[in-house]
């Protein structure tokens, strides 16, 4: 078995991390961060470049302790695995973070890094949750805006220019609602050092996507069998990463797009496309895939039955999205049906019926606005909703979506009566006020009720129209 730091069998890196010098501190270093921002950066290193923007990973929940551990055992080190699902599974060794601080342990070592102004890019991937505030913060944990706000308070006092908080979560105006949650943070210190943030801080909105899973045991096996190396926490990961980032910056950045980073001056049209495609396209496979008795995302999308559904939905969608600058929208949707099929990338339908409704309403109910005011067909998009409803009043092998008792009740209701379940649902009220919507809803509803889930998909697949 083969040390990390000894590794030349495979992909590591060559350039000498000694010389790395930490430019970027990142809260929230998971398995996405390292699969996805910290693998850019090692690509910039590989390549003679960034050396100024080493990554110091920052714990702040009693579980990123384990990180912090193997981490410091492995000389920060780690195997990013690539798996296509078509031939084998493809290892690099990355090397771009080169400290890890737990901020419950030793606060001032965060924020000596944090006034450090060599340290220009503060980066976030704390997921969607950890944007809301509700209280303080749990036992063992740190508040991450606080503690942000905290450092740039000793930079303004020092005389020493911002840092860019750069967030890379999943969720949209990533940039903003990190802006708004730092400026809060800040204004509860004092009102002039809010001011201060939200005038000097740049805040760039992101699109980050990479399907990244949990790393499981048999990843671990993969590694040290199939490579010979010794690793307590690899990463595995699809082979797509795409990561389109607003040119904003305090205090300069790294040469991101010499790494295959796509630097924008505005990320929405690129964050519609994937919230409308790929988001709302897990919606439809999950609802579809868990009535018709799959569990796995890999054996839904394969289907073909499914992958028709799928088709027909992203053709619906495509006429609400803005023109995406130096992309070929259809063929983005048609890698998406791809990326869905790898076989070798476990994730489950019932992760993404997780928090069903607010996700339809993010990602779904916009598509129907947009197109019932433009007079366009909505009935892919009312099929996916009555699959929704079916789903949550029903339980269908392993998988069911995850909303509160009262929408399943009605839910319940619905698939033997659908009249009136439109008026009732709070996620549909910005469409209920179209007659041909309701109408259809019922319809389709009532349709999976009489017909069963595959005549009706079978029935949606031979609708004329729609490519």
């Amino acid at each position: 078995m083969t040390d990390l730091t000894e590794a030349t069998h495979v992909p590591h890196p060559e350039y000498d991390r000694q010389a790395i010098r930490v430019g970027i501190v990142h809260f929230g270093l998971g398995n996405f961060h390292r699969a996805h921002q910290a693998m850019y950066l090692d690509r910039l290193m590989t390549a003679g470049m960034g050396q100024d923007w080493g990554i110091c990973g920052v714990g702040t929940r009693p579980a990123d302790r384990r990180m912090q551990q193997v981490l410091e055992d492995q000389s920060y080190l780690y195997t990013l695995v690539l798996k296509s699902g078509i031939g084998e599974p493809s290892p690099t060794i990355i090397g771009s973070i080169v400290d890890h601080l737990m901020a419950a342990d030793d606060r001032d070592a965060v924020l000596e890094r944090l006034s450090d102004p060599g340290v220009r890019i503060v980066s976030l991937t704390i997921t969607e949750g950890g944007y809301r505030r509700g209280g303080p913060p749990a036992e063992g944990s740190v508040d991450v805006f606080d503690l942000i706000a905290e450092g740039l308070e000793a930079r303004r006092t020092a005389g020493v220019q911002p840092f860019t908080v750069m967030s890379c979560d999943n969720l949209p105006h990533n940039g903003d609602a990190a802006r708004r949650a730092v400026v809060d943070a800040a204004g509860r210190r004092e009102q002039e050092l809010a001011d201060w943030v939200d005038r000097a801080v740049a805040f760039p909105n992101s699109m980050v996507d990479r399907i990244t899973p949990v790393t499981t045991e048999e990843d671990r096996e993969l590694v040290r069998t199939r490579f010979g190396l010794d690793d307590d926490w690899p990463v595995p990961a699809e082979p797509f990463a795409q990561w389109v980032l607003e040119d904003h910056f305090t205090l300069g950045r790294p040469p991101l797009e010499e790494a295959g980073v796509q630097l924008v001056a505005d990320v929405a049209p690129f964050e519609l496309m994937k919230l409308r495609l790929l988001n709302a396209s897990h919606q439809a496979m999950a609802y579809s895939g868990i009535l018709l008795g799959h569990s796995s995302v890999a054996a839904a999308a394969g289907d073909p039955l499914v992958e028709e559904f799928l088709r027909r939905y992203m053709a619906e969608a495509r006429p609400t999205l803005p023109p995406v600058p130096d992309t070929d929208v259809s063929a983005y949707a048609e890698s998406l049906l791809e990326r869905f099929r790898n076989p070798a990338i476990a994730d489950t339908l019932e992760r993404l019926a997780t928090d069903s409704a607010n996700r339809l309403a993010a990602f779904l109910i916009p598509v129907v606005l947009d197109n019932l005011r433009a007079g366009r067909p909505v009935s892919a998009s009312t099929a996916v909703l009555a699959c929704w409803v079916h789903a949550c009043a029903n339980t269908v092998g392993d998988a069911q979506p995850q909303v509160p008792s009262a929408l399943r009740a009605a839910a319940s209701a619905a698939s033997e009566d659908p009249s009136g379940f439109a008026e009732e649902v709070d996620i549909l009220q910005p469409v209920v006020g179209y007659a041909e919507f309701r109408t259809a809803l019922a319809r389709d509803i009532a349709s999976i009720r009489d017909r069963g889930v595959r005549a009706f998909l079978e029935g949606v697949a031979s609708e004329p129209g729609f490519r």
